[in-house]
């Protein structure tokens, strides 16, 4: 994985070669949006946490070591349910489970 950067973290695990620039807008999109639920759940900072490029890292996000992984897995989840959907109705399912748990244990952490 490229570093600490949130591009290059989502990219590696949506199995997109960090090389590859054609999808970063999408996957950008996706990713802010995510951010953005983050935000609304009261987790990260309060200021909007937007990502323009390969620069933002996940440190710019959160030094809290108790959520960073679960964010990871939360924003990496998110992306890559809407930008490359499951093709089988169980596996969208599950993946609609595990993100809505990821929020509610990221949200009872953040209320804390």
């Amino acid at each position: 994985m490229e570093n600490d950067s949130i591009l290059g973290f989502v990219k590696d695990a949506s199995g997109v070669n960090n090389d590859d620039t054609i999808f970063d807008s999408e996957i950008l999109l996706h990713v802010n949006s995510a951010f953005a639920t983050l935000r609304q759940l009261g987790v990260g900072p309060t200021d909007p946490f937007i990502v323009h490029d390969s620069s933002a890292t996940w440190s710019d996000f959160t030094t809290d070591s108790t959520i960073i992984s679960m964010v990871q897995s939360y924003v990496v989840l998110k992306v890559r349910y809407h930008f490359d959907p499951p093709t089988s109705a169980s596996l969208a399912t599950a993946m609609k489970e595990t993100i809505a748990e990821y929020e509610w244990r990221l949200n009872v952490e953040a209320d804390k």
